[in-house]
């Protein structure tokens, strides 16, 4: 059924917005691809569009489309003639891929599958590297290169303050508040709370499907435990 509301929120750098509707609680989100009209979304535009609900995080909007340009869209009824009629049925239509759009129901499952299959070894490389994360302090500690009550006390306290940051980020996409920028996240997980991050993005179901933020996420991980050995081994030397 179709719903018609304006749009709110325009963000035209990450391509998605949202729309508030009469007939709906809550604001809907829509990505461009899903946007149908020969000039970009603009906030204040009003819109007709398809609601749907995919895995639990709010309502999507599809199809959506300028207000005054869905009415002359929409094909007006007409009854066929007998021979029309008689010709379609006779040469009926192929139906092939390029005339059967799959619904995003039937879309969202595949990507779900898609995700899980690359988290699968991922999640395998993490866990070497949280080990070998945990070996490194070990191996601080006791060359004394680094000091047990403060070690300890700073990984477990940037590690809980990037869950958190995770968290708020997460509620303020939600919100349509203020976000927090994502080199700040990277930060956080480049001065060690990179192990948290993992776990955020898997349980939040955040950031996890972005490959851009995914490859300098892994880029953090890879330079503290470099440095982290590197200063265990006595290489780095701190003035």
């Amino acid at each position: 059924m179709q719903k018609q509301g304006t749009i709110t929120r325009w963000d035209h750098a990450r391509g998605f917005g949202f729309i508030r509707s009469p007939e709906t609680s809550a604001d809907v989100f829509f990505h461009v691809r899903d946007f149908r009209g020969d000039q970009p979304p603009r906030e204040g535009q009003p819109v007709v569009f398809e609601e749907i609900h995919v895995g639990g995080k709010g309502p999507r909007a599809m199809g959506v489309q300028p207000a005054d340009g869905a009415a002359a869209a929409r094909p007006r009824p007409r009854t066929p003639m007998a021979g029309q009629a008689k010709q379609r049925n006779a040469h009926p239509a192929p139906r092939g891929p390029d005339r059967q759009r799959p619904s995003t129901g039937a879309r969202t499952p595949g990507r779900a599958r898609g995700a899980t299959g690359a988290a699968g070894p991922a999640s395998v490389a993490l866990v070497a590297l949280a080990g070998l994360w945990l070996v490194l302090l070990a191996w601080g500690i006791w060359a004394g290169r680094l000091a047990p009550g403060w070690t300890l006390a700073a990984a477990l306290g940037v590690n809980l303050l990037t869950y958190a940051a995770y968290a708020i980020d997460k509620n303020a996409a939600q919100q349509r508040q203020w976000r927090i920028a994502e080199k700040h996240l990277h930060l956080l997980s480049l001065a060690g709370g990179w192990p948290a991050a993992w776990i955020a993005q898997q349980t939040l179901r955040h950031k996890s499907q972005k490959t851009e933020f995914r490859m300098v996420y892994w880029g953090t991980v890879v330079l503290h435990n470099a440095a982290l050995a590197a200063w265990a081994a006595g290489l780095i030397h701190l003035p």
